[in-house]
């Protein structure tokens, strides 16, 4: 199959999120599986453009329909991470892809809109035909509804569509003026196309994508039960309910080229489930690159972004909570807004001289590495989680996750103590309730293990090193999928 993967982010030249590492592993997946696949995103100007190979110009104005005019647009192509990738250039006056950020700007809607239907300008311009359109988050919802409203009709007629949601807190909500942008008629907002459910007279492009899609996925298969039947699904419920029968959750795997300890080329001693050794030394270089004592104590850590998402109140309690209890702490995030940025900050200051905390505030690749390794535990008190990586990869490193039992956690993340599953397939703790009670049961529970029962503790750590969420189980649910919608 040829396969146009199109996203906002690719890992490791774009990446914001998990997003960007998700559209990288499963291409990278698709690829070692025999497919043609190509990648098509955003030329912003802050990507990493040390990590693109042989980026040159393919295609020299590409002028794009925009409102009633057309704007310019160069394509461009290289390889990231062994992964080939079309880059789309605009160029006008707004510099939509020029502005040193991904996100966060007011006319986001207008810029990714203009950016499906590049994707698609260009694919019909040079005769491109993939058998698949994969489409991820709210950035490329419009893509299935230009597809079928626009190109096919022009001649563009074997793509089918797969949209992947990722995150439905987020999902395009904009005005009117958004079809008139796209070349789409205003008998798109009524409730059954793309007509917002919550707001009036609003247009949803994530809803739009979900109505125009072949096949809808999301990134866990808790997250697609959550979404569609509670408040989680932020007003698509009726939608997702609807569309049910083209609907389901795939859990996201992870690329352990990149993460694992046996091959880690960012950590100083490498170390596998055999062989665990490796894991305490990186413990101790953990311990002297943040300047903590080497003490006779577990290393809890957070690696995140600080949001409410991701339980900001719940991490600033646990931080205090685990000095309380014998174990020190370690943070690396940044936060979304001013004022989360400054609260750590002031945590920051307020435990600076403490032997036994480190706050870095920021993100480093690097650092991150390390701190899976040398961690005894990662928390993650997310009030919802799609399906989230971070779990995933302290497994593989032995860091044992306590997490909320919430969206993908809730998929991967099985309790010790009450998991209905053998020991040998319990693999960390867990808390229903997002509060602080739920919080100091589960990482108490995890820290008295610790402490008390140091053997069960290590069979729990190797427990979550032996689980297996590479692409391969994740893959081959994207590719039944896509043999689906291609004959059905």
């Amino acid at each position: 199959m040829y396969i146009a993967m199109v996203s906002s982010e690719c890992a490791p030249a774009a990446k914001v999120g998990g997003l960007a590492d998700v559209v990288h592993g499963l291409a990278r997946e698709l690829i070692l599986r025999g497919h043609a696949v190509e990648a098509v995103l955003p030329m912003y100007d802050c990507m990493r453009y040390d990590q693109i190979a042989g980026l040159e110009k393919i295609y020299a104005d590409l002028w794009v329909p925009y409102y009633d005019h057309h704007l310019r647009t160069d394509v461009f192509s290289g390889r990231v991470g062994g992964v080939p990738c079309l880059f789309i250039k605009p160029y006008s006056k707004d510099n939509f892809f020029d502005r040193g950020l991904y996100y966060g700007h007011a006319d986001d809607v207008a810029r990714f809109a203009f950016f499906s239907r590049a994707t698609l300008e260009f694919f019909y311009k040079t005769g491109r035909q993939p058998d698949i359109i994969h489409c991820h988050d709210w950035q490329t919802g419009l893509l299935p509804v230009m597809l079928y409203e626009i190109y096919q009709p022009l001649g563009l007629e074997r793509p089918r569509v797969c949209y992947t949601l990722h995150n439905v807190h987020h999902q395009g909500i904009t005005g009117h003026h958004t079809l008139n942008q796209a070349g789409l008629g205003a008998h798109l907002m009524e409730p059954a196309k793309l007509g917002d459910d919550v707001y009036p007279d609003a247009v949803n492009l994530m809803k739009g994508g979900i109505v125009y899609a072949n096949f809808t996925t999301t990134v866990s298969p808790r997250y697609a039960e959550e979404i569609q039947h509670t408040e989680l699904g932020h007003g698509l419920q009726p939608t997702l309910n609807a569309h049910a029968t083209k609907f389901g959750g795939v859990l996201n795997g992870i690329d352990y080229g990149s993460w694992s300890p046996e091959v880690d080329r960012h950590i100083p001693h490498n170390y596998s489930g055999a062989d665990i050794s490796g894991k305490f030394a990186d413990k101790k270089a953990l311990r002297e690159r943040l300047l903590l004592q080497d003490r006779f104590k577990p290393i809890v850590a957070v690696v995140s972004r600080l949001d409410p998402q991701k339980g900001v109140n719940l991490i600033s309690h646990a931080i205090f909570f685990a000095l309380a209890n014998n174990a020190q702490f370690v943070l690396l995030g940044s936060g979304s807004e001013p004022a989360i940025n400054q609260h750590f900050q002031e945590l920051k200051a307020q435990l600076n001289d403490n032997p036994d905390c480190h706050l870095e505030i920021g993100y480093d690749e690097e650092l991150a590495h390390l701190i899976y390794a040398g961690a005894d535990m990662l928390l993650i008190p997310s009030a919802f989680e799609p399906c989230g990586l971070t779990q995933i990869i302290a497994m593989k490193y032995g860091a044992v996750p306590v997490a909320r039992a919430t969206g993908g956690l809730a998929d991967t993340v099985f309790d010790a103590n009450h998991a209905p599953a053998p020991y040998a397939e319990r693999t960390g703790y867990t808390f229903e309730h997002f509060d602080t009670a739920g919080l100091e049961s589960a990482l108490g529970r995890a820290l008295g293990l610790w402490h008390k029962y140091p053997r069960y503790f290590h069979e729990l750590r190797l427990n979550g090193m032996r689980k297996d969420y590479s692409w391969g189980r994740s893959g081959q649910d994207y590719i039944n999928i896509y043999d689906h919608i291609r004959v059905c």
